[in-house]
């Protein structure tokens, strides 16, 4: 613990909330660190003389003359290779049983990267997941949310992409994690094949709720770390910052400043901002990739939270349950990757972009078909078969539980427009249709399925079972 010997002590609060007090102070810094009353705490505010400090554990129990002592410093990390395979706190201290590491400390919080030692990205993510890799391709050093209800297995979802990327260093910022959920990614990280490149920074719901807001900064202080001074790439996993927020909302209140829209802060594009901002491609070749999670109420898109999370990345995937094939899929419609066209065609095959194209109208196509039974309408011969395919589409290649490489997804893409559709109705250029159209392999599900098709990036059989199990 930071030594309090010589620090000045005050002992008079001139106001107390349910989760901030405020005092008179001199010399001291926003965002530094204090105690009050023994209990953590972070200023938030400074106006002449009055600071204002949130308690992380609340102010209950603290009285009028509590003793306060400031650090004289932001929270901080001390960094270095020894927090590989390590899991930690919102302060940074172990939670895993283990030694106290040692490094370089770096204050959290911090701004965003130089613009001038950024670089456009340029370096492919592949998940093995068709609704992100043929549809939404990822890139290193972007920035995407995945909007979901809460009753979708999204932190299923976002393991199962860690795993499988071909990232260097992979840091979970668990934020209101329930115990379950934390002993889960524990433990399949733990197992993982290289659980050394895991690095975890965890606030449960047993955990003062005020404390979430310093796990984004935790985890992107080691991220930067990471891929500044190690030039890897580092893909660092948010979830849930619809927790965060609304740990933002508690302060706020409390603190008696006017609600923005659905009682949030009028700061929170600001709040989120300074963290999706983080992501970066470095020229080094390091990368900061942050994928986060986004619960949705009711599906709500328009609530402040998703809104203006949507403003500030570089897209989103939309999590849905597909009744028509009972399993979760990345809704092809709701989703987006602002940045998929740097790459795809380019880094993919050549087809890629047609055949993504082509399978998203003729899904779209079917929704409309889908529509026009519903409403007692007939169906033409092509509407039924485009039913047909959208729910083999679905089945074989929107579902998340499907782990192909993007070759093998262009190629079952391909057989399913062989089995429904004429190469004519499909809208494709015809030198794409002229070399793949007859060499487009039958591929059942259960071969898509199997082991022997997932690439050297993807999880061991035993994990994918694990996670699998997750999301049933």
């Amino acid at each position: 613990m930071e030594t309090l010997q010589f620090k000045k002590i005050h002992t008079r609060l001139v106001q107390l909330t349910k989760a901030t007090c405020t005092l008179e102070a001199t010399g001291v810094g926003n965002e530094e660190m204090a105690f009050v009353d023994g209990k953590s705490a972070q200023i938030v505010k400074i106006n002449g003389r009055l600071v204002t400090l949130q308690v992380f554990e609340g102010t209950e129990g603290i009285k009028t003359d509590a003793e306060v002592i400031f650090l004289g410093k932001a929270p901080s990390l001390k960094v270095s290779d020894e927090l590989g395979g390590r899991f930690f706190n919102a302060y940074g201290q172990p939670i895993d049983g283990k030694y106290v590491p040692q490094g370089k400390e770096v204050e959290i919080g911090g701004p965003s990267i130089n613009p001038v030692r950024r670089k456009q990205p340029f370096d492919l993510i592949e998940t093995g997941i068709a609704g992100i890799d043929l549809n939404n391709t990822l890139l290193a050093g972007q920035k995407i949310p995945f909007f979901t209800d809460t009753d979708q297995p999204y932190n299923a979802v976002i393991a199962l992409v860690a795993l499988r990327s071909n990232a260097d260093r992979i840091i979970l910022g668990g934020i209101g994690l329930s115990n379950d959920d934390y002993l889960y990614f524990k433990n399949l990280f733990v197992n993982a094949d290289m659980p050394e490149k895991i690095i975890g920074f965890i606030n449960t719901t047993d955990n003062p709720t005020l404390e979430r807001l310093l796990i984004p900064d935790m985890a992107l202080a080691a991220a930067e770390h990471f891929a500044i001074e190690k030039n890897e790439k580092v893909l660092v996993l948010l979830t849930d910052m619809t927790m965060y927020c609304d740990a933002l909302s508690i302060v706020s209140n409390r603190m008696d400043q006017i609600p923005s829209k659905d009682s949030m802060p009028g700061s929170l594009y600001s709040d989120l901002a300074r963290i999706y901002e983080r992501s970066v491609q470095l020229h080094s070749g390091g990368s900061i990739t942050i994928i986060s999670v986004t619960t949705i109420s009711e599906g709500d898109i328009t609530h402040a939270i998703p809104d203006n999370t949507g403003y500030i990345t570089e897209g989103q995937l939309f999590l849905r349950r597909d009744t028509e094939i009972g399993k979760v899929i990345i809704d092809p419609f709701r989703s987006l990757s602002r940045l998929k066209q740097l790459v795809i065609g380019k880094q993919t095959r050549e087809d890629h972009p047609q055949v993504m194209n082509a399978a998203i109208r003729l899904y779209a196509d079917a929704a409309n078909a889908k529509t026009k039974l519903e409403n007692g309408f007939d169906l033409s011969d092509y509407d039924k078969r485009t039913l047909k395919f959208a729910k083999e589409y679905a089945q074989q290649l929107l579902a998340i539980d499907i782990n192909v490489n993007i070759t093998k997804m262009l190629d079952i893409a391909w057989t399913l427009f062989r089995l429904n559709f004429q190469p004519e109705e499909l809208g494709i250029r015809k030198k794409y249709i002229d070399q793949y159209w007859e060499k487009a392999a039958k591929v059942d599900e259960e071969d898509t399925m199997t082991d022997e098709n997932m690439n050297p990036a993807n999880t061991s059989f035993k994990q994918r079972n694990k996670i699998e199990a997750k999301w049933q």
